[in-house]
């Protein structure tokens, strides 16, 4: 197949999803700074319309690069330099980054300004495309577990350090592409649980979570002995001796010790059975048994951590908005404003849309940041329930395509990129959706290709347009 051959192969049906959301952005980033006294128009440069029409047709540049002019082979070959390039802009923005908004993400060169952390998203992609697709790896052994997690991590807690708690929880959407490649789905339901308990804990107590965990577990025991009746048997009789464990304070032989925290109680309840675990897991010396003992273990930490992470690890405008999405505090003047103006103006829209322009929370900047991280409810102001499902369609459409190429890739490199970009996308797409309607904490990250910003527009055209030059090479 010679040169024109090949690049007939474009996958235009993702092209064309790429375009839409660009210029539906651009379009609404146009809306959301758009001034009726003013009359400027959507190409004055002075405004953020005018320096997106910049970024865009940048960006345009950038995706035409990948596909016509760079070698595909330097992604794999050079998968380890890039990485080592983007941790080592990651470490200087600890020390030379410009902090806004609360956080230290930005390296700032005269005019131009970029944030590190968006474009690691794709180096560590590749990294991990080269590390799964490396001869003979094996992710179901420790050593490859240790190695990917190391690959993620890495970057990760960075981008902690700076104080950009969003753009890191990103990173957890690799989970997906790991499934994909063998992770045992007990890593993900294990990751739920995990969030289950640190909810709990956090709107109610540690001792509504040790409860619930030694449920869980069980029930998990019971499962994986094949004694599942006699197990929840066992639960249901000695859940009471739990519950009630803290009237054991009030006993006349224990008045010394009466004013220990309330989850002390429950701790002492689960002792027998626990010890008990523990010596049949080294009896029996079997796998699943070890699993359930570390994992306990593990959720325990995490329970009496929660407050140490809530309060040291978060920033204060992080924990208040988590705080107002779980109903521990309703401030609708602070914490809870942008989410329920976001609201308002989505609500606002109707099914058709009050149309182009006509946005009133828009035009009178009701919603702070609508045309980065809120950019989703100008979309559901201006053009209601059918403009917000039609761009929900695209990104549906998008993902699946996506996952559909990934699948066709003949190397092991390509289709592991091809599930990083996919799952990278999603979580944005649903945080930041989710975000504008309640749904999630407001955590600050783009949509997609839609929210204005240079870097992200870029990262994402990169990252996507990556993988549509190497599902090319799959025609040859």
């Amino acid at each position: 197949m010679n040169t024109l051959q090949l690049y007939r192969k474009l996958d235009w049906p993702l092209i064309t999803c790429y375009l839409i959301l660009v210029i539906s952005g651009w379009l609404s980033v146009f809306s959301s700074v758009y001034d009726p006294e003013l009359s400027t128009g959507i190409m004055d440069f002075s405004q953020r319309s005018g320096m997106q029409f910049i970024w865009i047709v940048s960006s345009l540049i950038i995706a035409a690069l990948i596909i016509f002019v760079i070698n595909p082979k330097v992604y794999n070959v050079a998968a380890w330099i890039f990485y080592g390039i983007s941790i080592i802009l990651l470490l200087s923005v600890l020390v030379l980054g410009v902090e806004v908004n609360g956080s230290r993400s930005w390296l700032v060169a005269g005019p131009l300004r970029i944030q590190p952390a968006e474009f690691s998203k794709i180096t560590t992609s590749l990294a991990l495309a080269s590390l799964l697709g490396g001869y003979n790896f094996r992710l179901k052994n420790l050593t490859g577990y240790w190695k990917t997690a190391a690959v993620i991590l890495i970057p990760m807690m960075l981008i902690v350090m700076e104080k950009e708690t969003g753009s890191a929880l990103v990173y957890l959407s690799f989970t997906f592409m790991l499934y994909r490649e063998g992770l045992s789905g007990w890593v993900i339901i294990l990751g739920l649980i995990a969030i289950l308990l640190f909810v709990i804990t956090l709107t109610n107590s540690p001792f509504i979570s040790i409860t619930i965990l030694f449920s869980i577990m069980v029930i998990a025991r019971g499962i994986f002995t094949r004694n599942l009746i006699r197990h929840i048997l066992f639960l249901i009789l000695y859940l009471p001796l739990i519950i009630f464990s803290p009237r054991l304070g009030n006993l006349s032989i224990s008045k010394t010790i009466s004013h220990w925290p309330l989850f002390i109680w429950p701790l002492i309840a689960v002792l027998p059975p626990f010890v008990y675990h523990i010596i049949s897991t080294f009896r029996e010396k079997k796998l699943y048994m070890w699993n359930i003992l570390l994992s306990s273990l593990a959720y325990l930490i995490l329970i009496f951590s929660v407050n140490i992470v809530f309060d040291k690890v978060l920033q204060e405008h992080q924990k208040a908005r988590i705080e107002n999405l779980l109903g521990i505090t309703e401030d609708l003047q602070g914490a809870g404003y942008n989410v329920h103006q976001s609201k308002i103006a989505i609500g606002s829209g109707g099914f058709a849309g009050k149309g182009f322009l006509q946005g009133t929370q828009t035009k009178f900047n009701f919603v702070p940041e609508q045309s980065t991280d809120f950019i989703f409810c100008t979309v559901g102001e201006e053009y209601g329930f059918m403009g917000s499902l039609f761009i929900l369609l695209i990104y549906t459409y998008m993902l699946i395509r996506i996952i559909s190429l990934a699948e066709k890739q003949k190397d092991t490199f390509a289709r592991v990129y091809g599930y990083c970009v996919a799952s990278v996308i999603f979580l944005h797409f649903f945080i930041n959706i989710g975000m504008t309607i309640g749904l999630v904490p407001v955590i600050g990250i783009p949509l997609p290709f839609i929210s204005y910003g240079g870097s992200s527009l870029w990262s994402f055209t990169i990252l996507l347009f990556i993988f549509i030059r190497l599902d090319l090479e799959r025609w040859r």
